[in-house]
């Protein structure tokens, strides 16, 4: 039998136990994570089976190879994707060229931009980046030293899936390397987050000046000790020094 759960307990049993209640039609989802790195995979399965439909998915890239949010486009949940990328996401592709997918692209430092002015409470700001492309339609264009600038506006979503590599229960988190990209903004930028940790650990464990979020932006945490991590295009390094793709080394190795 589980236990009661105590008032201000961030901790659940389970990825549907720590979603549960969230999900809904028509929501907008902030998926942290830099291609199929850092994706908190637990909880994108979970949304899959969960069957809600007609989503915004803010991510950098909307899954790769057909792998981590890719699933969500497959079976047809997703209405909308903001991102700063599309290449390697067939899936993405097909669908917007259908006319099933709507894709807004955006350069990927105002992205980041974005993310963090809605977490910051930003009502907008200025940037260089777009203006004269088709990333600058229906902008207001200002002048500034010179320069044209688009004005952005904010990023925020219904719920953010963050995935760290270490979390307390006050929800203080560290990441991992490169899965340190966009999802301590996400975090902040969400009105709940939902943190999917490879390992939970005791109060005071982490130093304080090791904390890359603080657990302020933290609703829920859900420890998930064993994950795919899939390495999106390996190479290896064979005897001499010449680089070759992991297609070319199974080719290699079939003869």
């Amino acid at each position: 039998m589980s236990r009661a759960r105590v008032r201000g307990d961030k901790v659940y049993v389970g990825v549907v136990e720590a979603l549960a209640g969230l999900l809904r039609d028509g929501m907008s989802i902030m998926s942290g994570g830099f291609g199929l790195c850092g994706n908190a995979e637990a909880c994108i399965d979970a949304i899959a089976a969960s069957g809600v439909k007609n989503l915004t998915i803010i991510s950098n890239n909307c899954g790769n190879q057909g792998q981590g949010l890719a699933v969500l486009l497959q079976h047809g949940q997703v209405a909308r994707v903001i991102c700063s990328f599309v290449g390697g996401n067939p899936d993405l592709a097909e669908q917007f060229l259908a006319g099933r997918v709507k894709v807004e692209l955006v350069p990927q430092g105002t992205f980041a931009e974005r993310i963090r002015a809605g977490g910051a409470g930003i009502a907008g700001f200025y940037t260089p980046a777009g203006v004269g492309t088709v990333v600058a339609e229906g902008k207001e264009v200002r002048e500034i030293d010179g320069r044209r600038c688009l004005l952005e506006r904010p990023l925020r979503a219904d719920l953010a899936i963050v995935r760290a590599a270490v979390a307390d229960r006050y929800g203080n988190l560290r990441f991992y390397k490169t899965a340190r990209n966009f999802n301590p903004i996400m975090a902040t930028a969400a009105d709940v987050t939902v943190v999917e940790a490879d390992r939970l650990v005791p109060k005071g464990t982490i130093d304080p000046d090791d904390v890359h979020l603080p657990g302020l932006f933290v609703k829920r945490i859900v420890e998930v000790r064993e994950h795919r991590n899939v390495i999106e295009h390996r190479t290896t390094r064979p005897k001499g020094g010449q680089r070759v793709s992991e297609a070319a080394r199974t080719k290699i190795g079939r003869h």
